[in-house]
């Protein structure tokens, strides 16, 4: 009996072994603090009121990506999935997160997704869909989207692709940076259409004889899609 209390024993001690020597999850986020000097730098500016706010529509991501494990690429054809490195959140939440993080910043605005606002407030409706969400560790991160933007109440709208490729060193941490500098890059594109949005002057047609407005008089403007820095953006 002590011959088997022991073996117990051992076996239990064994089992403890293995799960305090088990790997533990990593886990990533595209957000993050910024340095003191910035974060006051935008609490500063957000404490007068917006000149616009943004609508930004949940994020549509591929689906082989749609899961907390990180996905990465050994080819062009293949992924693998880790088990132990982990987004924080799921990608698509993470994306949009730090492009309504980096569009309130650039804009100066408000993300007032699912809020109310004022009905005489200035909307953009933005919309973006990944096509490509690539993770190539010690090599690059890809990120393929379409976006569009739409001021609430208007038929004109900017629909774009934006590619932008950033290079990475090694380690999973660098891949999640290059990440991050992707959507941030894919950010600065859509704050450029807002703007572009923005310029126009208000829509009005010219009366019909009968006193009223002919929608048809005045077409909808043709915007270009703005130029990327590090990728390429085209008009759809």
């Amino acid at each position: 009996m002590k011959f088997g209390a022991s073996l117990s024993t051992l076996g239990a001690a064994c089992v403890l072994a293995a799960c305090a020597s088990s790997p533990s999850s990593r886990f990533y986020t595209l957000g993050g603090a910024e340095p003191a000097s910035t974060a006051v730098s935008a609490v500063s500016s957000a404490s007068s009121a917006p000149a616009f706010y943004f609508e930004l529509a949940p994020v549509d991501m591929p689906q082989q990506v749609s899961r907390n494990q990180l996905v990465v690429q050994t080819s062009p054809a293949q992924v693998t999935v880790l088990e132990q490195e982990r987004w924080a959140s799921l990608p698509a939440d993470e994306v949009r997160r730090a492009l309504s993080d980096d569009l309130s910043r650039q804009l100066n605005a408000i993300d007032v997704y699912g809020t109310p606002y004022p009905e005489s407030a200035r909307v953009y409706r933005v919309t973006v869909k990944v096509q490509r969400f690539e993770s190539w560790p010690g090599a690059q991160a890809v990120v393929d989207a379409v976006w569009s933007v739409r001021a609430a109440g208007s038929d004109t709208v900017l629909t774009c692709r934006t590619v932008e490729n950033e290079r990475v060193g090694d380690g999973y941490a660098a891949l999640v940076d290059g990440h991050r500098k992707a959507v941030g890059e894919l950010a600065a594109a859509i704050s450029a259409g807002v703007r572009s949005l923005g310029s126009l002057p208000p829509a009005a047609s010219p009366a019909s004889p009968k006193g009223k407005s002919d929608a048809r008089a005045r077409p909808a403007p043709t915007l270009p899609c703005p130029a990327s820095s590090s990728g390429t953006t085209a008009s759809m």
